[in-house]
């Protein structure tokens, strides 16, 4: 029997793609269904599907979100979405499985048909991997980077970025326009998207090198913006010597 944990925020879509599944795939048990983004990550990394359908825009963690937040994400996933182009472009080049809302059931089908095929190949994982560095590389290439939120992501260039602040697992990211976006990944994500012109100063920050305006030998920096960020001890010889290589 084919396991399979459906995730949706919406109680309705939830419902409905569940009738649709039992009638048309009766060889498929639905452990468990989630409205819940962070209890659906909780569960799957216990108790791991053969195939996870995935809603894409949910409140707090996006259907992205889930899928990096799982340890060993080795099932087929079909991604559930009402739009999207970025992402539909991502799922094509990694050959991860979507359906598209209102949901056809002839589309759903074909996504779960090949889903099927797969999942005795062993070679979800990788696939998985490949799509979420696609997302992360494809967004850099753009000079822009890409910020999860709970409502999708925005897509933001470097140089508008003056820092990021991470607390609590989630990073406020502050901009230029001194706007704030809350995101639910971890600054730790964030330090191996950004680019070389970015910093981590201390375990809670990372700065704009290129937003500096002076630093304090009591092992402070202020930036643009005003903010003062402090600078960890074993940190300091080495942000002077990158500050001069960069000749900022």
């Amino acid at each position: 029997m084919i396991k399979a944990i459906l995730v949706d925020d919406e109680k309705m879509a939830l419902e409905g793609l569940m009738l649709k599944i039992k009638k048309q795939f009766s060889g498929i048990e639905i452990m468990k269904t989630f409205q819940s983004p962070e209890k659906a990550v909780a569960f799957i990394n216990k108790n791991q599907p053969d195939i996870l359908f995935l809603d894409i825009e949910m409140p707090v963690l996006s259907g992205f979100d889930v899928l990096a937040q799982i340890e060993n994400p080795n099932f087929e996933i079909i991604f559930v979405t009402a739009y999207n182009d970025y992402a539909i472009e991502a799922f094509q080049h990694a050959a991860i499985g979507y359906v598209l809302k209102p949901i056809d059931s002839s589309e759903l089908e074909t996504a779960i048909n090949n889903a099927l095929k797969n999942v005795n190949n062993k070679s979800a994982l990788e696939k998985n991997n490949t799509f979420l560095h696609h997302l992360i590389s494809t967004s850099n290439q753009a000079n822009k980077l890409m910020i999860p939120t709970v409502d999708g992501f925005l897509f933001v260039n470097y140089e508008e970025i003056i820092h990021m602040e991470g607390y609590d697992g989630y990073t406020k990211i502050h901009l230029e326009n001194t706007s704030e976006i809350l995101s639910s990944y971890n600054i730790g994500k964030f330090e191996k998207m950004v680019t070389d012109n970015f910093y981590k100063c201390h375990k809670s920050h990372i700065i704009n090198l290129h937003k500096v305006s002076e630093f304090k030998n009591e092992g402070y920096i202020i930036l643009e913006n005003q903010k003062t960020i402090p600078v960890s001890k074993t940190k300091r010889k080495e942000f002077l010597q990158l500050f001069t290589k960069h000749n900022l």
